[in-house]
C-alpha cells in the first residue's frame, strides 16, 4: 500500500506542475493576426532619394474594426522612385523637372484675345488665330496648328496647337493642368525644367503659365485646359523660345482667349 499511496503522490505532482505550466506559458498562435501591413522605409540612397514604402496585404482576411488602419504613404519627394501602382499625381510630385504649385505664384493680367478665332470641334474648343507672322500649319498629331517661322540654326520655334486631353483627367482642373504642362516637357528639349510664372482659374478650366529651361536657353509656355463638353477635356499649349521672345506677349493673348466652343 505504502507504494500504491507514493505512485499516487508523485502523479499527483506532476498533473499540478502541468497545469501551472498550462498557465504561465502562453499557447504560440496558429496564425498571425490579419491586417494589412506597411512595410518601413528603406535607409535613403547616396543621392539622397529614399524609395517609397510598398503596402501588402492579404485578400484573404479581413482585418476586425479594433486593427489600426495602415499608415498612409507619405507624398513623393522629387526624384524618388516609385513602385507600381502609384498615382498620375504622385508620379507628378516625384518629377524633379516640375516644381511644387505653391500660393507664392500669381495670377497674370489677361489681355484681349482678338476678334479671330479658330475652332477645334474635337476638342470643343475655340481658340485665338495669332496675327502675322504666326500662320497655320499641318496639325498632325494635334488638332490645329499655328507656328512661327523657322530661324536658322534652329529646330526650335513658337508653336500653338490644340486637341483632346491627351493625359488623364484629375477631380482638379488645376491638377489636370498640372499634369499637361508635365506632359508638355515632350515637345520640348531634353533635360528641360519648369519654373511657374502664372495659374489662374479660367471659365470651365484652369490655365498655367511657366518658363521652360533647357541648358543656357527657355521658352515661354502656357497650357489652358477647359471643359468643352465633349468625352475629353480641351487643351490648348502654346510656347515661344527665346530666341523669338517679342513674341511673348501673344502667349498672354491665348492664356485670355481659349473658350467653349458655343
Amino acid at each position: 500500500m505504502r507504494v500504491v499511496y507514493r505512485g499516487l503522490a508523485v502523479a499527483g505532482a506532476v498533473v499540478v506542475v502541468a497545469a501551472t505550466l498550462a498557465v504561465v506559458l502562453p499557447s504560440e498562435p496558429d496564425e498571425v493576426a490579419a491586417g494589412p501591413v506597411t512595410a518601413p522605409p528603406a535607409a535613403p540612397s547616396s543621392s539622397g532619394s529614399a524609395p517609397v514604402p510598398s503596402v501588402t496585404a492579404s485578400p484573404s482576411v479581413t482585418a476586425s474594426p479594433s486593427v489600426a488602419p495602415a499608415t498612409e504613404r507619405a507624398t513623393p519627394r522629387p526624384g524618388t522612385s516609385l513602385a507600381p501602382g502609384y498615382t498620375a499625381m504622385e508620379a507628378l510630385y516625384a518629377d524633379p523637372r516640375v516644381p511644387r504649385l505653391t500660393r507664392s505664384v500669381k495670377r497674370m493680367p489677361l489681355r484681349s484675345p482678338g476678334k479671330r478665332f479658330i475652332k477645334d470641334r474635337r476638342a470643343g474648343l475655340r481658340v485665338p488665330k495669332l496675327p502675322r507672322p504666326w500662320k497655320r500649319y499641318g496639325a498632325a498629331p494635334f488638332t490645329t496648328k499655328q507656328v512661327l517661322p523657322k530661324q536658322r540654326g534652329t529646330a526650335l520655334r513658337g508653336v500653338f496647337v490644340t486637341c483632346p486631353l491627351p493625359i488623364m483627367k484629375q477631380k482638379s482642373p488645376r491638377d489636370t493642368a498640372l499634369l499637361a504642362a508635365r506632359w508638355t516637357l515632350n515637345h520640348h528639349p531634353k533635360g528641360s525644367r519648369i519654373t511657374w510664372l502664372a495659374s489662374q482659374p479660367v471659365k470651365r478650366g484652369w490655365m498655367l503659365a511657366y518658363r521652360v529651361t533647357y541648358g543656357k536657353h527657355s521658352s515661354r509656355a502656357a497650357v489652358v485646359v477647359v471643359d468643352g463638353g465633349m468625352s475629353k477635356p480641351g487643351l490648348a499649349f502654346v510656347s515661344v523660345p527665346d530666341s523669338q521672345r517679342k513674341y511673348w506677349r501673344d502667349i498672354g493673348r491665348v492664356a485670355s482667349g481659349v473658350r467653349v466652343l458655343g
